[in-house]
């Protein structure tokens, strides 16, 4: 009955909603990033080398001989390395996007976390740890001035 009670508290706590949250996001990010590469990269890139479809690119390492559907038919061995471009292309992008939201992000938390900053709230913990040292360092100053 133990690990049903670790279950409810998992579900509870929001970290199996945050991760779902996580994979519908990025689920719905996969795609758009498939169609950003597929419909506005590949075109132009195929159009600047005379028309040539990535996703078709391959070296034959043995032609298909034969009749299709006969005993003696033999298919062709190929590797295809024009997927391997595309996904290259999906990966690429996909880490500058997310290169750009996570700067985006930092950003944001860098200004909240500035005591100093009136524009955004700052957060109680950041507000009390900045007080704290702006009167350690008044302190600091007035035993210095004591000594010399």
């Amino acid at each position: 009955m133990g690990i049903f009670k670790e279950f409810k508290e998992f579900a509870v706590k929001g970290n199996m909603i945050d991760m779902a949250v996580g994979i519908i996001i990025g689920t719905a990010f996969n795609k758009v990033v498939d169609v950003l590469v597929k419909q506005i990269i590949m075109p132009p890139l195929s159009m600047l080398t005379n028309g040539v479809n990535y996703a078709d690119r391959k070296v034959i390492l043995q032609d298909a001989s034969g009749i299709p559907g006969e005993a003696n038919y033999i298919e062709e061995v190929s590797v295809g390395y024009g997927l391997l471009i595309e996904t290259l292309i999906d990966f690429l992008v996909i880490g500058f996007v997310v290169f750009l939201v996570v700067k985006f992000m930092n950003r944001f938390r860098n200004k909240a976390q500035d005591p100093k900053n009136t524009k955004v709230v700052t957060p109680k913990d950041i507000e009390l740890l900045s007080s704290l040292n702006d009167k350690m360092e008044e302190q600091n100053k007035l035993l210095r001035e004591k000594q010399g």
